[in-house]
């Protein structure tokens, strides 16, 4: 895909008739309706400055009544090696295991790194698109790709600077010790464009979860990064990673609100007591859970850990590439099939669930308050063709225009 939006403004200017969510309206205590209205809003150097009553006689850029929502952010994504933009193939089932697609990795790297920089921007198009500016992308380092596809991704971000922005993290994707990673990451931590170490599947990779964690952790103490592994083992390999990392965390409080866990699939298999102990944990460790919602029967236990107070954030993973076909790179498709897993059906619950698009940003806070936008809020917004954001959740609405860092660009 092209990017399919033009520029239509920057710097300073102002919007009028844009469409802003001003409360609930209630039936008895039941929210049965979005209230919303018309507003001027003022931009400048990359901020919301003003948020006035509409005029609509102004010369100002028409929102031509367009709901204004918080821009979309991906919290887990690969845009260093989709297949995006090639042509259509499928799954093999010859590739059942981590290991199986590393070694596939191992072959196809050298040939896919002479294109990842067209591909990448070409997803990075597919994803504001659907309303996204911002990402945390995963890159791999392994002794295949070298430093090679950070190179490539962060060419691509540049061409995107304008419209687009990410952070990045280290991704062993080929193991530390499986494969001679170790330095390689080790160079990585010192890049100033890198923001977290990453990791992979520490017991059934490497085949030692204390040894893999703590080199983690020291990586990124050293170097002032956050951390985001990938966990896919369940069961007590699982648990006990979860367990010991946060327990790192508690013992390093300057990992607590940068240390995440992604996937993290072992939760998808506990009681509700045994979900209750370890969200609690996770909440008081400061550890997040980065989710692809859903995955592949999966059904992860995020109503419990956001009752406690874990941070949940969400992503598409893989987008069209030789571990998975489903990703579509539509964070409100996310949200809609969070509200539909979990039974998220009414006027409230579906403009709550708006937040696991946004990353927790939500026009209205839980008794109806207008809490976004303010003077002084990042100008990263969409607008899109819906009356509410429940609408917007419920029926994927189309996105109209997209703003970063107060660039706007209107649809073609």
């Amino acid at each position: 895909m092209q990017f399919p939006y033009q520029l239509a403004a920057k710097g300073t200017y102002s919007l009028k008739n844009v469409r802003l969510e001003t409360g609930f309206e209630y039936d008895d205590e039941e929210v049965i309706r979005t209230k919303t209205g018309l507003f001027s809003i003022e931009i400048e150097d990359g901020k919301i400055k003003s948020v006035k009553p509409n005029d609509p006689a102004s010369d100002a850029l028409d929102g031509k009544g367009f709901l204004m929502l918080p821009a979309f952010r991906d919290m887990h994504i690969h845009l260093d090696k989709t297949l995006y933009g090639l042509p259509w193939q499928a799954l093999s089932p010859k590739r059942r295991t981590v290991k199986d697609m590393i070694a596939y990795e191992q072959e196809i790297i050298p040939e896919l790194l002479k294109t990842s920089v067209e591909r990448a921007e070409q997803l990075i198009s597919l994803l504001q698109h659907y309303g996204t500016h911002f990402a945390r992308a995963h890159f791999n380092i392994d002794p295949t790709s070298g430093l090679h596809s950070l190179e490539n991704l962060e060419k691509a971000l540049e061409h995107k600077k304008d419209s687009f922005k990410a952070e990045l993290v280290a991704f062993p994707q080929h193991g530390l010790y499986y494969t001679d990673t170790l330095p390689l990451m080790k160079e990585a931590a010192q890049l100033k464009s890198v923001g977290f170490i990453g990791g992979l599947d520490p017991l059934s990779i490497d085949g030692n979860i204390e040894k893999v964690i703590d080199f983690t952790i020291q990586l990124a103490l050293d170097h002032k990064k956050g951390i985001d592994i990938h966990l896919h083992e369940v069961g007590e390999s699982g648990m006990k990673t979860i367990n010991y990392l946060i327990d790192k965390a508690i013992e390093n409080p300057q990992l607590q609100g940068k240390t995440f866990v992604s996937h993290a699939f072992a939760l998808a298999h506990l009681s509700p007591k045994e979900t209750e102990k370890i969200a609690e944990r996770l909440a008081e460790g400061k550890v997040g859970i980065a989710s692809s919602v859903p995955f592949r029967g999966t059904v992860m236990p995020i109503p419990m850990l956001k009752k406690y107070g874990v941070k949940v954030v969400i992503g598409n993973d893989n987008v069209q590439d030789y571990w998975s076909t489903f990703g579509s790179g539509n964070m409100l498709q996310k949200a809609n099939l969070i509200a539909e897993l979990y039974g998220y059906e009414t006027e409230f619950e579906l403009s709550r669930t708006l937040q696991f698009a946004t990353q927790s940003i939500l026009p209205l806070d839980e008794k109806g308050k207008q809490q976004w936008p303010k003077p002084g809020d990042d100008a990263a917004v969409v607008f899109t063709d819906a009356s509410c954001s429940a609408e917007s959740v419920s029926r994927i609405s189309k996105i109209e225009a997209l703003m970063n860092d107060g660039n706007l660009f209107w649809r073609h």
